[in-house]
């Protein structure tokens, strides 16, 4: 999603950035294919600890996709540190699982928005419209 920011009578086009994070590789090339058809920057990764080296070393995601499940660090574990981090701790997240608790999981944890898997790309569409871009306001 392409928006538009107003500072000091300037124009400025932010890409809004989400970070997919799924030991799925089928699911993130999915994802990543159409989210970034919808015009979002799409960056993925297969687990926690990778997420947050991308995170540290990338100041444009807006919106974190995060599985429960993961293998090196799992979905709650990467949401704690995240949570932790000053500079992180802003961005928020949408779990995707199948697990049977993953509804109830996602609250405990602070997720802004839950989608099922398997993933329905308009439900992941749609939470992440219900979030918005955190760095800029959507040009409509």
């Amino acid at each position: 999603m392409i928006s538009t920011d107003h500072r000091e009578g300037s124009v400025t086009k932010h890409r809004c950035g989400v970070l997919v994070v799924d030991d799925d590789v089928d699911a993130r090339e999915v994802l990543k294919v159409a989210l970034t058809a919808d015009g979002y920057g799409v960056a993925a990764v297969p687990n926690g600890r990778e997420a947050l080296h991308y995170l540290r070393s990338h100041a444009n995601t807006c919106i974190i996709l995060l599985d429960l499940m993961l293998p090196v660090m799992d979905g709650p574990s990467f949401r704690q540190v995240q949570l932790r981090d000053r500079s992180l701790a802003w961005i928020p997240v949408v779990i995707m699982s199948g697990a049977l608790d993953a509804n109830q999981r996602a609250r405990e944890i602070g997720a802004r928005r839950f989608v099922r898997k398997p993933l329905d790309l308009d439900e992941v569409r749609q939470a992440l419209r219900s979030i918005g871009c955190g760095q800029a306001q959507p040009s409509r």
